[in-house]
Formats: C-alpha cells, structure tokens, sequence
C-alpha cells in the first residue's frame, strides 16, 4: 500500500504522478494508466497547460473522484486577488471538477503582497474548493511569513528535492511549522538513473537506482511526484532476501548512501504499490 503523510489535519498519498510538460494524449493515457496501476495522487497546474487532459484521464480511470488525490496550482502571474480567484476557476473548470483536495501558490510573486495571496488562498479553502491548500518554492523566510499570514492552515511546501540537493533547512522549517515537504524532480531531472552510486544501491537491493532514490525519500516523510510517460516507475520487482548496501562513493549520492548502510533492508512487492519499493526493517533512518 501507499503511505500517507500527516500535516496540520491533512491525509497526503506520500507518492504521486507528476504530470509537468505532460501534453495531450499523452498525458491522458499516463494519468489513467497510472491510477489503474496503484496510484491515486495527481499533480498538475495552470502552468503546466494540461488540466484538462489530467481531468480527462481521471475520469478515463473508472476510479471515484474520492478515490483520488488532486493538486494544482495558481502561477505566480496571477497571485494578485483577483487574478488568483479567476484562475482558479478555470483550473476547476478544466479538470471537471468541484473541488480539488490541494491548492498550492506555485511560486511567489514579490511584486505582489503575499498577505494579499494568502487570503484568496485562504478563501478557497473556507469556501470548500480547495480541502487543503499549500505553497510552493517558498524560501525559509517566505515560509515563516506565509505561516503568519495564514488564516487556515498550510499543509505542505512542494519544492525540489532529491539525493543530489540539500534541502535539510527548508525541510526542517516546514516541519516546526506542522507542513509537509512534497518533492518535484524527485529523480533530479533524469540524473538518478544514471549514477553509479544510485544504481550499486539499487543492485544492492534488486531494485533500480530510481526505486531506491524515492524510497529514501518516502522513508524520510517526504512527499514525492515523479512524472512518468509510460510505466517505468509502475514496474514491480522480484522479491529478495535483505542485503547490504554497497561502499560509499565521492559522489553526492554518497549522502544517500550513508543514510541507507547502517540500516537491513528488507525487499518487499505488493500490487497496490506501483513502484513497489524497498522497506526499511528495524531503525528508522536519520533524517
């Protein structure tokens, strides 16, 4: 089964479809195709110019609407209270839908006063469209101020995190504050899959180097949405008998590494989880 991270009263599927530069058909067949599989957390945007075809293969899934996760976005040129509010009904309006279950400030605007977008965002939420509301790529500054501003409560910040970048302070900072960390380009924009050190871990583990880079994630209560085209990260594994991590490297995957070596790693499958990735036995990892 897919894990759920807790924040501030929200319930979040701890792995999710990323659907950014996702276009078309292309994006139908993927949303579908991955909620067949196992997952029910979607990610999308205004930005992203592919609402509609999200909403479309959300319905094409024969899934209930309740039974999936949705997110989008209002882009920074339109946090203005006006703009905010008219572009949020035109993501409702593509997607199909009433409501979603998470509305995000895609990045902020300096040149329009955040106490003016937190009360349009504050206002979807109250008004029942938006069940939880969020921001994204929010600076530890802007977090605190966002954190004071806020008349309902923020339940996640989702920027980019992966093995290669150190975002221990902003994750840090989301987390005194009660927020959840949801992590875009988790896969570090294509850069996984081909590191050595990533890939003696997965080996290590008879998964792949991605399976064991979003499995770090997760197993950290990170939030991860990898975009997938077709199902390379809805494959399932053959299980196998604990084993142990492999040396460390000079690359910045050695951090990844160093967090998993001290730990028995134990290789489960599930059908209900589409990525069907490792599970950490005994002692939780460091954060």
């Amino acid at each position: 089964m897919i894990p759920y991270v807790e924040a501030n009263g929200a319930r979040i599927p701890a792995l999710g479809l990323g659907t950014m530069t996702l276009k078309g058909d292309v994006c139908v067949t993927a949303v579908s195709t991955a909620l067949k599989q196992g997952y029910v957390h979607l990610d999308t945007a205004e930005r992203y110019g592919n609402e509609t075809e999200v909403g479309e293969g959300l319905r094409a899934s024969g899934l209930d609407r309740g039974q999936v996760f949705v997110t989008t976005k209002v882009y920074q040129d339109k946090l203005a209270p006006a703009d905010f509010e008219k572009s949020f009904e035109e993501s409702l309006q593509k997607l199909k839908l009433s409501s979603v279950d998470l509305l995000l400030i895609h990045w902020p605007n300096p040149n329009v006063p955040l106490a003016d977008t937190m009360r349009a965002l504050c206002k979807a939420k109250a008004d029942g469209r938006a069940r939880y509301i969020g921001i994204a790529n929010f600076t530890l500054p802007l977090i605190e101020e966002a954190v004071k501003l806020a008349t309902e409560p923020l339940v996640t910040n989702q920027i980019e995190v992966h093995p290669f970048l150190d975002q221990s302070k902003v994750i840090a900072a989301c987390r005194r504050h009660g927020l959840s960390v949801t992590a875009y380009c988790p896969l570090a924009r294509g850069k996984v899959p081909g590191d050595p050190t990533l890939a003696r871990i997965g080996q290590a583990h008879h998964k792949s180097a991605s399976q064991a880079a979003l499995r770090y994630l997760i197993q950290l209560g990170v939030i991860v949405i990898p975009r997938s085209v077709s199902s390379p990260l809805m494959i399932s594994a053959p299980a196998g008998s604990a084993a142990s991590a492999a040396p460390a490297s000079t690359s910045a995957a050695s951090v990844l590494l160093a967090r998993f070596a001290p730990f028995e790693i134990a290789i489960t499958t599930s059908p209900n989880c589409p990525c069907c990735l490792v599970e950490l036995t005994g002692r939780r990892a460091r954060p």
